[in-house]
């Protein structure tokens, strides 16, 4: 929107802090290609739109506003004289898409010194050689350092992550080794067993009989009820004392193999009047190589589905196999993530899930997501494991009026106040050098608020902090096609009015 024109005065102009080391020349000139506008209260200029201006607060008030989905946020109120905004990086050119990064308005009659985008970058390189090389050097160098440093920063979570997955996996797959193994003595077992027994003089009928109580036992197996340690140990002696008193050796090695199985003294009377007194202890160990058998082939099937709920959690966290943009399942997202950091937690950190199952799938991009839960739950696991005791991390979901809550609650220390509005800025970081790079929150505000459009905030206070992540329920219209996360870390942050140190 534009100002009503006014007359120019390099004396006031000169007055201003960004100006006062000019020249009267160079003021003139200013005046000459610049311009002074009053502006009513309301807009001025709007974020996306081409910048084509450089603006310079003279007297009024000035706000700054940035657009998370369906909302204009607050960013800057200034009413300082030499405030400055607008199109601030003009004298780089072309090389930076040149638009504004925020939206301005004025809550009262404000007037700015206003110079056109081609005349602040010509007047830059002219009378500030030296520094717009070293402003350019800056502009991006800092881009490159925060790229490379966020690469590195997905390398180091990748390897924290691999490690733990490695880990995560070793253990079901060293089970499934020792299961088979031990599976092949048991056979080998069975099959000698099985070799007395037909060799005997056992007549048909009661053969037929053993293995059709072998089937039912296989079945029995499956459905093995979960008792307490204490039921489980009085089944025990109640099955010890019946083998003992049957003749048959080794019951207390026996017993506990039964009771795993479900089994039971009434199942054991019903073997004993299916086969007969001579049969019954060759029959029992027969059965105790089934039984066996059937719990080794279970570990072996248990173990092969955890490395499979691993390995389908890793392609969820990475979305390999999947489109980069899509409605995603946030619970989905939040389970692969858990399941990825489970080596981080160890013994010391419970997790609580209070999911709201009735949230909807979301627009999003779950890979980018994914990378924000690691970086909020390695956050808070970090902090819980710095104060030296147990913790408790709670992933929360409800729906928040038009918004997807995901809230992060950990019982460390908490954020001091004094540092709370800096933990989002690149590149600051609490941890100790060589621990951390100061991106981990700086990309994860860039992910949901630039790229879905949400926000990242915190509360905290000691034993209680929580990160809350909101996101819009349905796709903005005309959202842009899907682009690659170094496209967000080189968003421009928003841009402040500046004021003399």
């Amino acid at each position: 929107m534009s100002g009503q024109r006014m007359p120019c005065s390099p004396r006031e102009i000169g007055s201003l802090f960004l100006f006062e080391k000019l020249t009267p020349e160079q003021l003139g000139r200013l005046c000459a290609d610049g311009r002074v506008e009053l502006h009513q209260p309301g807009p001025v200029y709007s974020e996306g739109d081409p910048a084509t201006c450089f603006f310079v607060l003279m007297d009024g008030e000035v706000v700054l506003s940035r657009r998370v989905g369906g909302d204009d946020i607050e960013v800057v109120r200034s009413s300082h004289p030499g405030s400055y905004t607008g199109a601030m990086q003009a004298y780089i050119g072309d090389r930076v898409k040149q638009v504004y990064n925020n939206s301005m308005r004025v809550t009262r009659p404000t007037r700015f010194f206003v110079l056109p985008a081609d005349t602040f970058a010509a007047v830059m390189r002219e009378w500030f050689p030296m520094a717009v090389h070293l402003l350019e050097g800056l502009f991006f160098g800092s881009k490159n350092s925060a790229r490379l440093i966020g690469q590195r920063e997905r390398l180091l979570a990748l390897g924290s992550l691999s490690a733990g997955l490695t880990h995560e996996l070793n253990n079901p797959a060293a089970a499934a080794v020792r299961a088979t193994a031990s599976l092949r003595e048991r056979v080998a077992k069975m099959r000698h067993k099985l070799a007395i027994i037909s060799s005997g003089p056992y007549p048909p009928e009661q053969l037929a009989s053993l293995i059709e109580i072998q089937e039912r036992t296989a079945e029995r197996v499956a459905k093995a009820p979960s008792l307490s340690p204490l039921e489980a140990s009085d089944r025990e002696d109640e099955i010890s004392d019946w083998l003992d008193d049957h003749g048959i050796s080794e019951g207390w090695r026996l017993a506990p193999t039964f009771v795993q199985a479900g089994l039971d003294v009434d199942w054991l009377e019903q073997v004993a009047a299916s086969v007969g007194e001579d049969i019954l202890e060759s029959a029992v160990g027969w059965l105790n190589y089934t039984v066996e058998t059937e719990l080794l082939m279970d570990e072996i099937e248990d173990s092969t589905k955890r490395i499979s709920s691993l390995v389908d959690a890793a392609k969820q966290y990475s979305q390999l196999d999947r489109a980069p943009y899509q409605n995603s399942d946030v619970h989905e997202l939040l389970d692969s993530t858990l399941m990825m950091l489970a080596g981080k937690f160890g013994s010391e950190i419970k997790v609580v899930k209070d999911y709201d199952r009735s949230l909807p799938r979301i627009p999003s991009y779950p890979a980018e997501l994914n990378q924000v839960w690691t970086n909020l739950i390695d956050n808070a696991v970090s902090a819980m494991k710095s104060a030296g005791g147990p913790g408790t991390l709670t992933v929360r979901t409800a729906l928040d009026h038009d918004h997807a809550l995901v809230e992060f609650r950990d019982t460390g220390p908490g954020v001091p106040a004094e540092i709370r509005d800096r933990i989002f800025d690149p590149f600051f970081t609490t941890k100790p050098v060589g621990e951390g790079t100061g991106l981990g929150l700086d990309i994860s505000w860039r992910i949901v608020v630039n790229k879905h459009h949400g926000s990242l905030q915190v509360e905290s206070v000691p034993g209680d902090t929580r990160f809350q992540v909101r996101l819009p329920l349905t796709a903005e219209e005309g959202e842009a096609a899907p682009v690659n996360i170094e496209d967000i870390e080189d968003t421009e942050t928003p841009e402040e009015p500046a004021h003399a140190q």
